[in-house]
């Protein structure tokens, strides 16, 4: 039976919920790495002894991967469609220059953390509003469905629709987008663990980090869960076995000393990879994972690597530090940033693995017919996106 138009199906208000909880949730972290975790960072004065070091900033590291969870969160409560990415990205670049702005303002306190929470829940507001907006006038409905007279196949009458059920699309969600940010949220999840800071002995630092890291790890678990083609007791066993292993080995990974952590971080990420695999892809060949398994464990933590030593010759934090009005890094050295290094890593691994894998939802990855040799019918897509 179609769904009425202007009729969400349970899934998909169950997603936005998700989406848009995980990114309000970021809000308070974001505004709590502002005005607690940033101070810590900060020389005092400008003939400081202690002169900022490479990794000194780790605070605005973990900042902006949680302003990234919030453009994460809005696409997922957009289920991957189109007109939620560009009020996202937009909202990414805005927050990011709202972020610089209360960074040079040097904003402390309780009042402020609150103010900054309510700003930033305000926006996310505003923007969900512009998307739901796009939305409806690009219209679910439309898109994904036709009219039995424009060749559809079923009993319809010609004024009657059909669900429109594309290769990549089922139900209003666009899967290898969902897939797509699973793998992102995993590889800026694995970032957030290896945050670290030139001595290491900040109480804050790992507490911030492992939050930061859990948050994005939630994300990855949403976005697989959602980019899933069905719903089943295997498919929820797989989203819970991810949840728990992650957030099992993120805390353990953090234990590690910084100059032991590669090692572990590129088993943890495979591990993660492997699941949101499991997860966002039909049962795949068994020679194919001969492929997958070097992939997921290799590509990561090598595009992480190519990234940092690209940030660190462009230096793209120095002219950041300089518009936030903070001491600029002494002694000649780069000032990097691993969250811009992880977010470039975790694309580049997400096309990596939609090529080793396939591209969920694309013919040939469709869930296998029926043991009646019967392919599944259009309801059970709909149904079951």
């Amino acid at each position: 039976m179609p769904i009425p138009s202007g009729h969400a199906p349970r899934s998909g208000r169950r997603l936005a919920a998700a989406g848009i909880g995980l990114a309000a949730l970021a809000v308070p972290l974001w505004a709590i790495g502002m005005t607690r975790w940033q101070p810590l960072t900060e020389p005092v004065g400008p003939w400081s002894e202690r002169l900022p070091e490479a990794s000194t900033y780790w605070a605005r590291d973990l900042r902006f991967l949680a302003l990234m969870a919030v453009a994460c969160g809005l696409v997922l409560a957009g289920a991957g469609r189109r007109p939620w990415l560009t009020p996202a990205v937009l909202l990414g670049g805005g927050v990011l220059a709202a972020d610089i702005a209360v960074d040079r303002a040097d904003l402390t306190g309780p009042g402020a953390t609150v103010s900054l929470v309510a700003a930033g829940w305000l926006a996310v507001g505003v923007t969900v509003l512009l998307a739901v907006r796009r939305d409806g006038a690009t219209g679910v409905d439309g898109p994904h469905r036709r009219t039995a007279g424009a060749g559809a196949v079923g009993a319809a009458g010609p004024d009657r629709t059909v669900p429109w059920v594309g290769p990549r699309r089922t139900g209003g969600r666009d899967r290898a987008v969902l897939a797509g940010v699973a793998a992102v949220a995993a590889v800026l999840a694995l970032t957030a663990v290896l945050t670290r800071s030139p001595t290491g002995r900040e109480p804050a630092l790992d507490p911030a980090a492992l939050v930061t890291a859990l948050l994005l790890l939630a994300v990855t678990v949403a976005g697989a869960a959602a980019a899933a083609p069905a719903r089943g007791r295997r498919r929820l066993a797989a989203a819970v076995g991810l949840a728990v292993t992650g957030g099992i080995g993120l805390p353990l990974v953090r234990l590690v000393g910084p100059a032991g952590r590669p090692v572990p971080v590129a088993l943890l990420g495979a591990v993660l990879l492997l699941g949101v695999t499991l997860l966002t892809r039909p049962a795949l060949p068994a020679n194919r994972y001969a492929v997958l398994v070097p992939v997921v464990l290799l590509a990561p933590p090598a595009l992480w690597h190519v990234a940092l030593l690209v940030s660190g010759v462009l230096s793209p934090g120095a002219p950041l530090t300089v518009l936030a009005g903070n001491s600029p890094v002494g002694g000649g050295g780069p000032d990097v940033l691993p969250a811009l290094a992880g977010l470039v890593a975790g694309l580049g691994t997400a096309l990596v693995l939609a090529r080793a894998a396939g591209v969920p939802g694309r013919p040939g990855h469709r869930p296998a017919p029926s043991a009646g040799g019967s392919a599944r019918p259009a309801s059970a897509e709909r149904r079951y996106p």
